[in-house]
Parts: structure tokens; sequence; C-alpha cells
């Protein structure tokens, strides 16, 4: 019920905006329509994902299976590849920083730490 209820607050929230921008009203009964043919919607997008994992052997539903769910609709294929892509993308940089931070908790360098160290070793003992 709170998700059904959260699902018809955003469709009003929406159907606001599209009021608002294109200066059309809707009623309560098309808002509510809306909202119900949208549940129902994720209901079922829900239980596909869930049939794809399963055929594939798995219990998680991943990304491939969202954009396999997707793939009538070209634009968001297109969105939920590229939205899919800085994820990982974003995922991997944050893996370096904790690799970082670990390394230099245990007193360990990278490569480029350990250069800029001799180099500056090497300067102090130049002077």
């Amino acid at each position: 019920q709170r998700l059904k209820a959260a699902v018809h607050y955003t469709v009003g929230c929406l159907c606001q905006e599209v009021e608002e921008d294109k200066d059309v009203q809707f009623s309560k009964q098309t808002i509510a329509a809306i909202s119900e043919i949208t549940f129902r919607q994720c209901e079922i997008f829900a239980k596909d994902l869930e049939m794809f994992a399963r055929h594939a052997k798995r219990t998680t539903v991943t990304t491939e299976d969202v954009k396999l769910l997707a793939r009538r609709s070209n634009s968001l294929l297109k969105y939920i590849t590229q939205k899919s892509e800085e994820l990982a993308s974003s995922n991997m940089e944050q893996k370096e920083r904790k690799k970082k931070k670990s390394s230099a908790a245990k007193g360990e360098r990278t490569p480029g730490e350990q250069e800029a160290a001799v180099t500056e070793n090497e300067d102090s003992n130049m002077a």
C-alpha cells in the first residue's frame, strides 16, 4: 500500500509539472488511472526481471536483465546503457581510492609515490 501511495504521489507530481509546462489540466480520476497503470506495469517489469535472472540461473537481477527488459525502446536502452557505464566507472574510481587509502594506512606507496619519494631523497642528498 505504501509503495502504491508513493507511485500515486509521484505521478501526481509529474502531472503537475506537465500541467504547468503544457498548460493542460489532469482530473483526479486521470491521475488515479495513470497511477494504477504505472503500478501494474512496474509489477509486470518486476516479474519479467525475476524471470530473466532465473532463466540465467541467477538469484540476483543485473543491469543486463534491465537492458533486456528495455530492449524495445531504443532511447531507454541507450539511456540505461549510458547510466550503467557511468556507474561502473564511478565504482571503479571508488575502488581505486579505497586501495590507495588502505595502502597509505599500511605505509605502502603506489609506484608513482615511490618514484616521487626517490626523487625527493635524491634532491635532498644533492643539497
